[in-house]
Order: structure tokens, then sequence, then C-alpha cells
């Protein structure tokens, strides 16, 4: 069994914090977009959850992107483009194949990179794509009044609403998929505890037994 400290403190509050976070925009965002058919909360109220819980991902996200480029962590995003096409086709191939015929993980959590490649760039488009994109546009909806009246000769509260709206049900989709993915470790709950503990804790891979060979008979004069 190896044990790897990956998560440190501040790494596994912000991933909850964000994951709460991201839980109540959702909530409060499907409030609003279907108002008056009696969902989750009231409109005023969802108005006023969603503001104040984007307010506070955007602090989240900021204070993620500075202490991660600081920390020992950025390691894990960098890209490793010498074998990137083949890590990608033998990720790819085990999720959508080997993970059903139990064929052993092609890849092994390290210390020095506890992503396999799917999962790197994933996250890297999450993080560094996505989550801008989808802030920028709620800060722009939150002030739409100081927007121009077009964008790309297009209303501008219209193209910045369905920008928003487009990239929220993205995130909720890789929210769905990550939920699914950490149920692949080593049992159902091993990534689960790794984010609460800090500790990754897999497997050893089996060793393949050789056999060594008989001694050859000596000849008898």
């Amino acid at each position: 069994m190896t044990s790897l400290y990956l998560y440190p403190v501040w790494l596994r509050l912000w991933h909850w914090i964000n994951a709460l976070l991201f839980l109540t925009l959702i909530a409060s965002g499907v409030s609003m977009h279907y108002a008056g058919a009696d969902w989750l909360m009231p409109f005023a109220t969802a108005r006023v959850v969603h503001n104040t819980a984007g307010i506070l991902l955007t602090i989240a996200w900021i204070g993620f992107v500075v202490v991660n480029a600081k920390s020992a962590n950025a390691r894990h995003y960098r890209i490793r483009f010498r074998t990137l096409i083949g890590d990608l086709t033998a990720q790819t191939r085990y999720y959508m194949v080997g993970i059903f015929r139990l064929e052993p993980h092609p890849f092994h959590v390290t210390e020095a990179m506890k992503f396999n490649t799917l999962q790197q760039l994933s996250y890297l488009g999450v993080m560094y794509g996505l989550m801008p994109i989808l802030i920028l546009s709620g800060w722009a909806f939150l002030y739409s009044v100081y927007l121009p009246e077009t964008l790309f000769g297009l209303g501008s509260v219209w193209v910045v609403a369905m920008t928003h709206v487009v990239v929220s049900y993205l995130l909720a989709l890789f929210l769905l998929v990550h939920m699914y993915i950490i149920t692949t470790g080593d049992t159902v709950f091993s990534n689960l505890r790794a984010m609460i503990t800090g500790w990754h804790r897999e497997s050893d891979p089996p060793r393949t037994e050789t056999s060594t060979p008989a001694p050859a008979p000596r000849e008898t004069p």
C-alpha cells in the first residue's frame, strides 16, 4: 500500500468551499431560470443567494489561482507534452473499455504527478478556461446596465446571459463526471477519503513473478 500526502489543508478547504458554493449557485440559478415554476426558492431569495455565492466563488477562485501558482501543487498542472498523445490514448481507452474489463489502470499516482492526462486537461480547462468565463459573465450580468447596447451585432445582455448559461451547464456536466470518476479509485470511497484526510492511498501494482530456470543437466563423460 502506497501512501502519499497530496492534498494540503488549504487545497482541501478550498475544494469543499468551492463545492458548496457551486451547488448553491446551481440551486439558486435553476430557481431563477425557471422562476414561477415553484422550484427550490423564490426568485427574490434566489437572486440574493446567487449573487452572494457568485461573489464568494470569485474570491475563492482568485485565491486558488494565486496560492496554486506559489505552491508545490502547481507541478500537477504542468502538461507532459512528450508523452501527451500516448498517455491520452491509453487513458481514454481505459475509461471507455479497460475499466469495464477490470484491466489495470494505465496511470499510477506519484508525488510528482497526481493527475492522469485526462484529469489534468479537464482541470486545466475548468479552472483556467470555463471558470474565468463563468465569473466574468456573471459580473457582466450583475452590472449589465454598464454594458454596450450590442456585442457582436447582438444584444449585449442576451450574449452575456447565453454565455453564462452555457458555461454553467458545462460546469454542471463536469461536476457529474467528476463525481463518477472519484468512485474509480482503489475503492469507491478512497478518492473521497483522500480529499478529507489529505492522504492518497493506493494498492501497489501486482508484481510479475518470474520463475528461475532449472540448471541444465551436467554431461557425464
